[in-house]
């Protein structure tokens, strides 16, 4: 299993470090800079509030179909025309809901419009996302790695040309740009189920509400846990906006320190892909055998993780400067969400085999104490520190709530703390330190620290050279 996990891992990683960085980088931010922070940080604003609410495009089906297939191959494949229907009625729940509650919060009709469009393009990445979770329930891995990066790519292809050939005679605005993303979705989505309607029963699609019923029901524990966790990660980007005196500017430059966190967090993504119909499978068959693969998954990613969120903060007015226009005061926004990456990644890995376990009651408890401390911190903290506000909020409820699962996942799984483990990741950490502060004047610091830092995961054992072969060995289950 450890196999198949860092096979398909790499394939995965591969793609997405060619693809994302790109589009988000030169893509995303270059809209940023041209169109400025207070029009991209609106739209940063809508984007979070849609976000907030697919989950009413969802109701929790994806993870529950992820974990079913893992679990029940044969009979899951009978259940995407059902569902896949019942989600179209979903969109129209979706739609009305969030414009009526935007009318509510007060957004004018060309916000409103926007956020309509938003909405849209929602729809397309919910479908696509419930496509890919029978990729990753049927280990089909490489289908999955194709999805993950094939938006992104059309993405820089349309809206590179818009960008950087003059000779279109288009000029960028948000509007144009949420367009060419829901072009992007769209075709995603055609190809995704061209992909998997071959491994499915027909008819494909039918109505059968009674069941579709009987899935929410089901799933709605997932459903209130993804919910919980988007209020907790996506809801200062909105209260920025709305409760600032200068909202739209100061959640643009939030959105300027937000934008490496999100592609980290696309990577960690990556982890909890994988990770996820693995634990299913692995728990139902024996809870022992979880602890080598959450130990070198954990170990890859936890001190990958340290490693860049260390290079990032002590070099973050220079890789932000090679990417804004003004890129000075993002630089502590950028620093505090970068830190908070690390809890972050402890998420991945504990949520991830807390929720494979079924542990949803507690994931959703912690996840509801994690809204109500940064709702109540951002609303002191945002009216007078804006951004860097919070930066910090998203710092200390990451931070609380990778603590919580962190524990009990120790006591649940009775994992005994491996002290010899706990004195690399302090090794690691001071030598990072004192590589910084010994060229701490040279002009290739950032690429010292890389390289040094990198030599410094393999002689530590957080990336292991027996996982690195098995990566090249053929596996049944790599499809």
């Amino acid at each position: 299993m450890q196999r198949i996990f860092f096979s398909n891992l790499v394939l995965m990683i591969f793609l997405n470090l060619l693809i994302k960085p790109l589009a988000l980088f030169g893509i995303d931010a270059t809209v940023q800079n041209r169109v400025g922070a207070a029009e991209y940080g609106l739209y940063f604003s809508l984007l979070n509030f849609s976000v907030i609410l697919n989950m009413l495009l969802d109701l929790g089906i994806n993870n529950y179909t992820i974990k079913s297939i893992a679990q029940n191959p044969e009979e899951a494949k009978t259940y995407f025309g059902k569902i896949i229907s019942f989600r179209i009625l979903l969109f129209g729940f979706y739609i009305l809901f969030a414009l009526v509650f935007a009318l509510f919060v007060g957004y004018n009709s060309h916000q409103l419009y926007l956020l309509g469009l938003l909405g849209i393009n929602q729809f397309l990445i919910m479908t696509t996302a419930y496509c890919r979770s029978h990729f990753s329930g049927f280990h089909f891995f490489k289908y999955d790695a194709l999805m993950s990066v094939l938006d992104r790519t059309l993405l820089i292809i349309f809206g590179g040309a818009i960008l950087f050939i003059p000779q279109l005679g288009l000029i960028i605005s948000i509007e144009l740009f949420i367009w060419v993303q829901m072009l992007c979705y769209g075709i995603t989505l055609v190809v995704a189920l061209f992909l998997l309607l071959r491994h499915l029963e027909k008819p494909f699609f039918r109505w059968n509400l009674s069941f579709s019923f009987s899935i929410v029901k089901q799933s709605i524990p997932y459903a209130l846990l993804v919910v919980l966790m988007l209020l907790y990660t996506r809801i200062d980007g909105v209260m920025l906006e709305r409760i600032h005196p200068n909202g739209a500017y100061e959640s643009g430059i939030y959105a300027q320190g937000f934008r490496l966190l999100d592609a980290l967090f696309m990577f960690g993504m990556i982890f909890v892909s994988l990770l996820f119909p693995m634990f299913s499978k692995q728990l139902k068959e024996s809870k022992e055998s979880i602890i080598d693969l959450l130990s070198n998954a954990g170990n890859l990613l936890m001190g990958g993780s340290i490693l860049i969120v260390f290079v990032a903060i002590t070099n973050g007015y220079y890789l932000l400067d090679l990417i804004y226009l003004h890129a000075y005061e993002a630089v502590p926004v950028f620093q505090w969400l970068m830190l908070s990456f690390l809890s972050i990644c402890l998420n991945f890995i504990f949520g991830t085999l807390l929720t494979a376990n079924g542990n949803l009651r507690f994931l959703n408890i912690s996840s509801l104490i994690g809204i109500i401390i940064n709702v109540i911190i951002n609303y002191f903290l945002i009216p007078h520190y804006g951004a860097q506000g919070a930066a910090f909020t998203a710092f200390i409820t990451q931070s609380f709530i990778s603590i919580l699962q962190f524990f009990y996942c120790i006591n649940l799984f009775q994992i005994k703390i491996n002290w010899s483990l706990v004195l690399r990741y302090i090794i690691l950490i001071i030598s990072l330190i004192l590589i910084r502060y010994l060229f701490k004047t040279n002009d290739y610091v950032l690429l010292i620290q890389i390289i040094s830092g990198t030599l410094l995961l393999f002689l530590l054992s957080f990336i292991q050279i027996n996982n690195l072969k098995s990566l090249l060995i053929k596996n049944d289950s790599f499809k």
